[in-house]
């Protein structure tokens, strides 16, 4: 989304770094692109845990590219934002693309040099399109909210972390001021998302500490 702010800190980058060991040989293994998401609550520190993983990854040598869910919203966020207070049983997975975004996930997969997506434009709150150059990506990851419900992925990442715990970070990307609407919203977001846990390959908890669960 073009407009976003995206703070990579140490804790990002040390979280990445685990999880780059973790997976390096099976990236290495794979005879095609190998595809990641990183899911959690609003604030969970999604994009700069994807950033930071395609960092770790680029330092090796593996060129990787990310989709993010916030382009493939229905309504660009204003809007979608007037959508939601008009009819609050909008919000969930029925606001994204998701099929979309996994149509894109899965022609990265299958090797596609280029893919066509939306592009949110936050500030003129409208959604534009952009290519997407894929060419030379080893792994592409695909971050936001409910991405752990796509199902062209090898490795999937949950942040464990729940709105109480995401304020302060919520607050220095300037995404909301003191809103009970917006509370409510990431209430019924973190019912949603919560549950998501289960599918993840990979937890990054409240601490960022990182844990491999024994599927």
């Amino acid at each position: 989304m073009r407009g976003d702010i995206i703070i990579v800190e140490d804790h990002h980058r040390s979280a990445a770094a685990q999880i780059v060991d973790h997976i390096a040989a099976r990236v290495a293994a794979a005879d095609r692109r190998y595809t990641i998401t990183v899911a959690g609550e609003s604030g969970s520190g999604k994009s700069e845990t994807a950033q930071a993983i395609a960092e770790a990854f680029q330092a090796q040598g593996v060129p990787t590219a990310i989709y993010q869910q916030d382009d493939y919203f229905v309504h660009p966020p204003k809007s979608n934002d007037r959508t939601r207070r008009e009819d609050i049983s909008w919000v969930g997975t029925n606001e994204v693309r998701l099929d979309l975004l996994d149509s894109h996930m899965a022609a990265a997969r299958d090797g596609a040099d280029s893919v066509e997506k939306p592009l949110v434009i936050y500030e003129e709150d409208q959604v534009d399109s952009e290519v997407m150059d894929l060419t030379d990506a080893r792994v592409v990851i695909a971050e936001g909210t409910y991405t752990s419900l796509l199902e062209n992925v090898d490795t999937r990442v949950f942040i464990a972390r729940n709105r109480l715990e995401t304020m302060e970070h919520r607050r220095k990307r300037n995404r909301e001021g003191a809103d009970p609407f917006l509370e409510e919203v990431l209430t019924i977001e973190h019912e949603i998302i919560a549950p998501h846990a289960e599918r993840a390959d990979i937890i990054i908890t409240r601490d960022y500490d990182v844990e491999f669960p024994d599927r």
